[in-house]
């Protein structure tokens, strides 16, 4: 039989609030054993109780009258000690970033380098606690745009922003983008160890071009042909056949966008109050029209819509219709 102290009134309140507010399971699990055990419950009681062994419950009352309310909580150092150390995780690390789809050879460099056999599944915790995680890669770029043409192009950019918000200027983004039958793959929640299929298959493209400004007012061309200059030209001579304040429109370099056909509108443009502002190479992410591509392609196009060519060019062209009413991007 184990014999405890009387537990005097304060640290009786005391252990009471712990056994009620402690974040610590194992801390209120304690204090809530001395209540008891305070009160004359028997040992084989609170071992039924805690659902613990007899040396346990002798452990935490000896603690209790060695340590008093120290007792109740855990010494540092407990628990198993880390199988590697910071400067293991970072090389860790830098092995997943070398070879991020194969984890195996990851463990087997650990096995080389330190004698160590580990599973992928505990490499994967330890990637985890690196702020690492499994997602979907991106298609890269052919290059990098010049830092210091990127910045001034950048700096330009955030000032017709500014004077687009005014309404001292009307700013707009320009692109063209294609669509067919072989999907894009989203993710989406489904039943483990079951995933949902989507139809895939070879078919024609449905090339469209889209005007769109910061407030989600959309303009587009819808085409199963190529789009080319005289294209470009065309809706932007229809799109802004009056504007009503300095106009400027944003577009990438690619060739249709910079060929002689173009080069031989900007100055009658300009005349009219449009100004074509051009990105530099390789900034996609500088054209926030690319953003309405993108949540097309990987959320707003339904998985049914896959099924025909006809239901799919209905879906596109209802999406592109209801652009600002009933499917809407917050651009910050």
């Amino acid at each position: 039989m184990i014999f405890i102290r009387e537990i005097n009134s304060l640290s009786s309140k005391l252990l009471e609030r712990i056994y009620r507010q402690s974040r610590h399971h194992q801390v209120r699990q304690r204090a809530h054993c001395l209540i008891l055990a305070s009160q004359g419950v028997k040992i084989e009681e609170l071992m039924n109780i805690f659902q613990v062994s007899y040396k346990t419950i002798y452990n935490w009352l000896n603690r209790w009258e060695s340590e008093g309310m120290v007792g109740l909580y855990n010494k540092p150092g407990r628990g198993s000690k880390p199988t590697f150390n910071s400067q293991q995780k970072a090389k860790i690390r830098e092995w997943a970033q070398r070879q991020p789809r194969q984890l195996k050879q990851v463990a087997q460099k650990i096995k080389e380098e330190w004698g160590i056999t580990i599973s992928t599944k505990t490499i994967k915790r330890i990637l985890k606690t690196l702020s690492m995680s499994w997602h979907r890669m991106r298609r890269g770029l052919g290059g990098k745009p010049n830092l210091q043409e990127y910045q001034e192009k950048q700096a330009q950019l955030e000032e017709l922003k500014r004077l687009d918000e005014r309404g001292e200027i009307d700013l707009y983004y320009l692109d063209e983008t294609g669509f067919c039958l072989i999907p894009c793959v989203p993710y989406g929640w489904q039943n483990i160890g079951e995933y949902l299929a989507l139809s895939s298959r070879r078919s024609r493209r449905l090339n469209v071009l889209g005007i769109l400004n910061r407030k989600n007012h959309l303009e587009t061309y819808i085409s199963s042909q190529s789009i080319n200059s005289d294209v470009v030209i065309t809706c932007i001579e229809t799109f802004f056949s009056t504007v009503n304040r300095p106009t400027f429109i944003v577009v990438d370099q690619s060739s249709i966008h910079t060929s002689d056909a173009i080069l031989d509108k900007i100055e009658e443009w300009s005349e009219r109050g449009i100004t074509i502002f051009v990105l530099p190479p390789y900034s996609p992410q500088l054209n926030l029209i690319e953003i309405l591509w993108r949540f097309m392609k990987y959320q707003w196009i339904e998985i049914d819509a896959y099924k025909t060519w006809e239901t799919f060019v209905a879906s596109i062209e209802k999406i592109l219709k209801e652009v600002g009413k009933n499917y809407v991007i917050n651009f910050v």
